[in-house]
């Protein structure tokens, strides 16, 4: 395999770590100084569920999304594909889950490369041949290797918090104590959460679609064979938009994790957290004729 650094992704990756850190310093400057004890201890509780999830995080999402590990027995074509193009990614081998929907799709999860899980669709593996498969596979894995999913937990952790106190602030905020610093304090610092959470939420969704590049570029140099993800994408994209739309529609927040996004309306689009198709399409195309000239 020849697999090399992505540095285009590393930079951008430092650059949206550098501006959410920078963001989080005024967001929790704020918060201390115009919220009570209350918000302190929300923090600390929601923090310490955080920590949970991240140490958890394969196995939270498998069950959220109703995936099930499956067995080498259960699924032999399925776990012999993960094996080798595991080996080929030099990756531990991660555990392999199946989601029984109609919708075509796939996706990474777990915080580290030693803990990872790879879930895909019963309506994927109909969909899609092997060759297309592999190239799918081989997408996530590229995920687990650029450690992504580490990466996009840390940094939508503080925005999470963010999120939480613009809908719940009001009651943890120590009511009207504290003077100037009572209902008025609470309403900056809701404010300011807002404006944290709405910062924070784009920085995440740039980089999420650069991610996503970087991982289709990964699947061509574990798999050698871009062309066969192109056609996987292809084959994915149309086949959701004619599922119906009460199956794993529900599951909208998961986008991120999933090799297709599942479309949620024109606002959903805008924010997409993965790049179009067609552009994805159109950059695999460049990779097999660099592959063919050399």
């Amino acid at each position: 395999m020849n697999w090399q650094a992505d540095w285009g992704l590393r930079f951008r990756m430092f650059l949206t770590m550098f501006l959410l850190f920078a963001l989080y310093i005024v967001f929790a400057s704020a918060i201390t100084l115009y919220m009570g004890g209350g918000m302190v201890v929300f923090a600390l509780i929601f923090g310490g569920f955080s920590l949970v999830q991240y140490y958890f995080s394969d196995t939270l999402t498998l069950k959220s999304m109703g995936a099930k590990e499956v067995s080498a027995e259960e699924y032999p074509q399925l776990h012999t594909s993960v094996e080798r193009l595991s080996q080929q990614a030099d990756l531990p081998k991660p555990k392999v889950a199946v989601i029984d929907s109609n919708v075509p799709n796939a996706f990474a999860t777990g915080r580290n490369q030693k803990n990872a899980a790879v879930a895909v669709t019963t309506g994927l593996m109909r969909t899609l041949n092997q060759d297309e498969l592999d190239g799918v596979v081989a997408h996530e894995l590229a995920h687990v290797k650029n450690r992504d999913m580490m990466v996009m937990t840390i940094a939508s952790f503080l925005s999470t918090i963010a999120f939480m106190i613009v809908r719940w602030g009001a009651f943890f905020g120590g009511g009207g104590r504290g003077g100037n610093r009572g209902g008025g304090g609470v309403i900056v610092a809701i404010l300011v959460s807002l404006l944290v959470w709405i910062v924070s939420y784009l920085l995440i969704r740039a980089l999420s679609r650069y991610r996503e590049y970087s991982a289709d570029r990964g699947a061509a140099a574990i798999t050698g064979n871009p062309s066969a993800l192109a056609s996987a994408l292809l084959k994915i994209s149309g086949e959701m938009d004619r599922v119906p739309k009460d199956d794993m529609r529900e599951e909208a927040e998961m986008n991120a994790f999933f090799i297709i996004p599942i479309k949620s309306g024109v606002v959903g689009q805008l924010f997409s957290t993965h790049p179009p198709t067609e552009k994805r399409v159109e950059q695999l195309r460049d990779l097999e004729r660099e592959m063919t000239a050399l």
